[in-house]
């Protein structure tokens, strides 16, 4: 099945989706936003399934789906906690700040609760006050959503509240971060608001692509028009989203609508760093990842951070090429 949230008031208007994304029906009358779908799941979804079957057979007409009208599939949350499912990511970038890579980072998930009041629309630009110093990155990620989810769950038993999956841009002020974590106290200004696919799906809907808990599908970018990175978010994924959603539940329960992200989806290449599309590598998910390379490499990173009117889009496909989750186009801009 999938879903998404038409632009109309804070929490959008909910409509099921067909499965090559070209036709959409209003299912506002099943439950007007996908938050209180998510808050009474096991009756609604089946209601959802239903109609969505009738729109991919065309019992239900719906009309045309426009991506550019949808907002985030969840417009605002209870709860956004981003993980480093990566490991591989987490140490290129540890790096380039001369931070050491403690051995239990390959054991235990990092996450961060970041902020969800004010999500952005997948087509919606990135604003900024400045660009010189703040670093504007993007980063490429996975992220699912819960229904909820009982404090102490077991990895195993996590995976079965994943309720639905997205992609997201985990928009990141790397020239921020160095001086926000020193103080000891966490991401804030670093982590502005991120941007999530036009469509969400439910696993189900990604067949086998989907296996214990990771999504083995290529995540591609493309920056100012160019393909940046395609890696595959199934390969060098140390955590799977059940130990992520386990870790966030240890000492607290999880309400329905909770999103969990992978954190930038990052391949290694032969063991070690891997190489930009160009090259014949299937490239980076963020531009920090680069930028590190080029420091191993060349002794200075030579990749610019995002400037005004740089633009970034993210988006997967199917094994036929289809795309599954919408495309994530933003531009940045400048307040």
């Amino acid at each position: 099945m999938k879903l998404a949230s038409l632009k109309s008031g804070r929490d959008g208007k909910l409509v099921v989706v067909s499965d090559d994304l070209t036709r959409m029906a209003d299912a506002s009358e099943i439950a007007p936003t996908l938050q209180s779908a998510l808050d009474d799941w096991a009756t609604v979804s089946t209601q959802l399934e239903a109609l969505q079957s009738k729109l991919n057979s065309g019992e239900v007409a719906g009309e045309a789906f426009d991506q550019a009208m949808c907002h985030s599939p969840l417009p605002r949350a209870y709860h956004w906690a981003d993980g480093s499912a990566y490991v591989n990511h987490v140490e290129l970038v540890r790096k380039a700040r001369n931070a050491e890579m403690p051995d239990s980072f390959w054991t235990d998930p990092l996450m961060y609760q970041g902020g969800s009041d004010t999500f952005l629309a997948p087509r919606a630009p990135v604003v900024m006050p400045q660009s010189e110093g703040f670093g504007i990155d993007f980063e490429a990620e996975i992220a699912v959503i819960t229904d909820d989810v009982p404090m102490g769950v077991s990895p195993e038993g996590a995976l079965k509240h994943i309720k639905l999956v997205m992609l997201v841009n985990d928009v990141s002020l790397r020239g921020l971060i160095p001086n926000e974590l020193g103080k000891g106290f966490g991401f804030y200004q670093s982590k502005p608001s991120s941007a999530f696919s036009p469509v969400c799906v439910t696993p189900e809907q990604l067949g086998d692509a989907w296996q214990q808990g990771k999504l083995h599908l290529p995540l591609v970018s493309h920056l100012n028009g160019g393909k940046f990175g395609e890696p595959n978010a199934g390969v060098d994924m140390t955590f799977h989203f059940g130990q992520l959603i386990a870790h966030a539940a240890k000492t607290r329960p999880l309400g329905a609508g909770t999103i969990i992200g992978s954190g930038t989806v990052s391949n290694k290449l032969d063991g070690g760093p891997g190489k930009p599309v160009k090259e014949g590598g299937v490239g980076y998910s963020c531009i920090a990842e680069i930028r590190m390379i080029e420091t191993i490499q060349d002794g200075k990173p030579t990749t610019p951070f995002m400037q005004f009117g740089d633009s970034i889009a993210i988006e997967m496909l199917d094994d036929k090429g289809q795309s599954i989750f919408g495309r994530i186009e933003q531009v940045v801009e400048q307040q």
